[in-house]
């Protein structure tokens, strides 16, 4: 399945009924240098919407919001040591969690890439 965006800048990858979620090359440029990642805990519930993950740049912190619902069953481990995977891939090594997605719906509602792009053209 290819990758999925919201409004906020998070990206989705949905395999099976596991979401691995990160931020998107846009949100990264948009942070500067990220010095600090806080991810959520394994066995944590979220509903979309909820906070995810702390992001601090050297620009400022941000929240970065799950944009599905489910039970976080894997974290990033690596971000903790090495918050810069962020900027240097951040639709891949750089993810934050994985999520075993209760609603498979709330994907239907995401953006597919070329309307991520039209979207982000938008903005600047």
């Amino acid at each position: 399945m290819a990758l999925k965006f919201t409004e906020d800048h998070e990206w989705v990858l949905l395999e099976g009924n596991v979401a691995t979620i990160g931020v998107s090359n846009y949100a990264q440029e948009q942070l500067g240098d990220v010095v600090f990642v806080e991810v959520p805990e394994v066995g944590s519930d979220l509903s979309k919407g909820d906070e995810l993950a702390v992001v601090e740049s050297v620009k400022a912190a941000s929240e970065v919001y799950s944009p599905v619902s489910g039970a976080v069953v894997a974290v990033n481990g690596e971000l903790e040591d090495a918050p810069t995977l962020v900027n240097e891939d951040p639709n891949g090594g750089g993810w934050f969690a994985k999520i075993e997605v209760s609603d498979p719906t709330e994907i239907d509602g995401l953006m597919d890439e070329d309307a991520y792009k039209t979207y982000i053209e938008g903005l600047d």
